[in-house]
């Protein structure tokens, strides 16, 4: 287990309005899509960019007399989810309706968890800097169905839908207001993204609506969102709004912004915030007002007739425990622990799962500072400018475990090294055949080597004179010599040679 005591929490986000100081206060309910081939209750593909409402089965259609059938997979990745955010996990849930209105949700309520939700309490940690991290607390996860999509666009009379997305599955989590300025909501909400993805639980796709956020956001003066976390008294804080459907982490950020300083301007007019839902437009930066607020009484919520509580067994859940994968945290702390690594550096190898991977093949057997070096300078920063993934990386990570392998040897120095990855980044191939075949071993004989730093020291007396002088114009030496040895030759002997010889 990590120890995260030794952490600083981020101070809160301060916003100078005209009459005083504010401080944001912040909860986020993230809609996850669970990684699952079928939906919550019904067996319909879930491929995302299928023909219009060619993933839709009966029970999605809300055709008279179908029933839904619990997905127990989808169960699974809650289960697996809420474990890996160190939740409470409930034994028992229950299933309820909840009533209004849905265009493209043919049933007409939405099938959801409201009194009894399939995992309870846990906890994030918010990495914000060395030292610095936010403790957000999870309130609940709960399982419902996603709605289809309304399309307004396609002809000026009429909107169509599409049910493709109609009984997917999402896991809403709830956290609690813990989250206190813009950055820490998009650091929250990509460190959710990020467990999840180690899990496998949700893949945390944005642009395809996989991921999104409804971001609760309020404010209040300094110093009572310490007496509402000593009284659990909310009254000490704001009227919140809730922008919804965020799908990217930058305009979350935006969002918030201009949302506190909205209902900043409107407290110290002397007027009151309205609660109520509301949309932000890109475009203009600005949110907008989409419907008043609604409560849960709003909704109508009664227990599911068509669903049975879901018990679960302790034994099953114990399973799933076992089969969990080591999580980012833990991953950075054995990362710095084990291989030496920097905070820094653990961080950026451990930011998607794929990369972690990545380089823990390349790192097996091999120093591990030398890999990640090799990993982040080399390879992510061609990646990055090549428009690449680490799934696309033309230079597997055999590959370049073989180059750090030459390195070590001693075959190659790093110059041919870095020469050698840009014949596998275009061309492919064996390191150490590639080595062989075009000759650019590293020349170790001292005897040639020192051939060649004799010929420039005679052929450059002058600047012999001004590197007994000053020895740190003796790097001129190495570099000549380097030069008329096409780079092969071995630096550190070079440097040796060169210092001998000129007396140094």
């Amino acid at each position: 287990m990590l120890d995260h005591l030794s952490f600083t929490a981020p101070q809160p986000k301060t916003i100078a309005g005209a009459k005083g100081d504010w401080e944001l206060v912040i909860g986020l309910e993230v809609h996850a899509q669970v990684a699952s081939k079928a939906k919550l209750f019904s067996g319909a593909s879930t491929a995302f960019g299928s023909e219009p409402n060619s993933n839709v089965a009966f029970v999605d259609a809300a055709m008279p007399g179908m029933l839904p059938v619990i997905n127990e997979f989808c169960v699974a990745q809650a289960v697996r989810t809420g474990l890996g955010l160190k939740a409470a996990i409930n034994l028992r849930s229950a299933f309820d309706r909840k009533n209004y209105f849905y265009p493209d949700l043919p049933q007409g309520y939405q099938i959801s968890q409201l009194y009894h939700p399939i995992v309870g309490e846990g906890e994030v940690i918010v990495d914000m800097a060395p030292g610095v991290a936010r403790r957000v607390r999870i309130e609940r996860i709960h399982l419902e169905q996603d709605a289809g999509k309304s399309i307004h666009d396609m002809d000026p009379n009429m909107s169509f839908v599409d049910l493709n997305r109609t009984g997917v599955a999402l896991m809403e989590i709830v956290s609690r207001p813990d989250i206190r300025g813009p950055e820490e909501a998009a650091a929250y909400v990509a460190k959710l993204r990020q467990i999840m993805r180690y899990l496998g639980t949700c893949d945390g796709n944005m642009q395809n609506g996989n991921l999104r956020a409804d971001v609760n956001v309020s404010v209040c003066e300094p110093g009572a969102y310490e007496r509402y976390q000593e009284s659990g008294d909310f009254s000490h804080l704001g009227t919140r709004c809730e922008i919804k459907n965020m799908n990217s982490l930058r305009f979350i950020q935006a969002a918030i912004e201009y949302e506190a300083r909205r209902q900043i301007a409107i407290i110290e007019d002397g007027g009151a915030v309205v609660q109520e839902t509301r949309l932000y437009d890109p475009d203009k930066g600005e949110t907008r007002s989409m419907r008043s607020k609604e409560e849960a009484h709003d909704y109508r919520y009664f227990p599911d007739p068509d669903l049975l509580p879901l018990d679960i067994e302790q034994a099953w859940v114990d399973d799933i425990a076992r089969a969990m994968p080591e999580l980012p945290d833990e991953k950075k702390a054995r990362f710095v622990k084990e291989l030496g690594l920097s905070e820094y550096d653990a961080g950026v190898l451990t930011a998607e799962v794929e990369n972690a991977d990545f380089f823990e093949a390349v790192a097996k057997g091999r120093d591990g500072k030398q890999a990640a070096n090799w990993v982040i300078n080399e390879l992510f920063g061609r990646l990055n400018k090549e428009g690449l993934t680490i799934d696309t990386s033309p230079v597997s990570a055999d590959q370049l475990g073989g180059v750090i392998d030459l390195i070590a040897k001693g075959d190659i120095s790093g110059k041919i090294a870095k020469d050698l990855f840009e014949i596998l980044w275009t061309e492919g191939g064996d390191p150490a055949q590639i080595v062989e075949a075009r000759g650019m071993r590293q020349v170790t004989d001292l005897g040639a080597i020192e051939k060649a730093v004799d010929e420039i020291i005679a052929a450059n007396p002058a600047q012999v004179e001004k590197a007994r002088a000053n020895p740190k114009l003796a790097g001129w030496f190495v570099g000549q010599v380097l030069k008329a040895t096409g780079g092969k030759a071995n630096p550190a002997a070079v440097n040796d040679l060169v210092a001998r010889k000129l007396g140094m």
